[in-house]
């Protein structure tokens, strides 16, 4: 009779080689599927949430809207999001990157609006005398300067975007997150504890990232050696 194999696996064990070896394969699967949602409802976000908040700071009367709206938006239940969406998705990913996107405006747009708001309006008249247009002023001297409010704004709505992508495990895409809930039904220590820890490497790594491109792209806020 042959005894049963005694690994971390049989022993239920949280930390256990023998899972990251023998489920390689759906663990990068889920890992693509987490940040393939998370790029795109940022991306996605971030494209509607420019046109915004050139709105609301070009009419002072849509900013009010504009930021109640998205900050309202902000404040419903993930689940509630989910089921008011779901009658136009149906059980798909595009279901959840709706949710992130239309989460993700309310930390992008504050932020791209509060770094036009703190452009200078001594640099905007002195752009103005070199004869720049409102399109050039924008393009060459706005936008440049509100770069670190604005992807400041954009680290946090990623970050946020990478936690949030695991409730899509509730409809089916939620990358990592379905690994998690599966593994939370069966009591699956190794599988919970793995891709929760990847979740977090994920948006480690995502901040790191974005905050060496905010460093690049912005070296005049950096402070002069003494």
């Amino acid at each position: 009779m042959t005894a049963p194999p005694d690994d971390c696996l049989t022993r239920n064990e949280w930390i256990c080689g023998a899972y990251l070896s023998s489920r390689r394969t759906i663990l990068w699967d889920a890992v693509l599927q987490h940040l393939g949602l998370t790029f795109t409802a940022v991306l996605t976000g971030l494209v509607i949430a420019v046109p915004l908040a050139l709105a609301a700071r070009r009419w002072r009367g849509a900013a009010a809207p504009v930021l109640g709206v998205t900050t309202v938006l902000y404040t419903i239940p993930s689940l509630a999001m989910f089921s008011l969406l779901l009658p136009y998705y149906g059980l798909s990913a595009s279901l959840v990157v709706a949710g992130l996107v239309l989460y993700s405006l309310t930390l992008l747009v504050r932020n791209l609006l509060a770094g036009l708001r703190g452009v200078p309006e001594e640099t905007r008249q002195a752009a103005r005398g070199l004869g720049y247009g409102p399109l050039r002023l924008l393009l060459t001297v706005e936008l440049p300067l509100a770069l670190p409010a604005a992807l400041a704004g954009l680290r946090i709505a990623t970050v946020s975007a990478v936690s949030l992508v695991t409730i899509g495990a509730i409809v089916g895409y939620g990358g990592l997150g379905n690994l998690i809930y599966a593994g939370m039904n069966t009591y699956f220590k190794a599988q919970v504890l793995t891709a929760s820890v990847l979740c977090v490497l994920i948006a480690v790594a995502a901040d790191l990232l974005l905050l060496l491109v905010q460093h690049r792209l912005t070296p005049w806020t950096r402070e002069a050696p003494a």
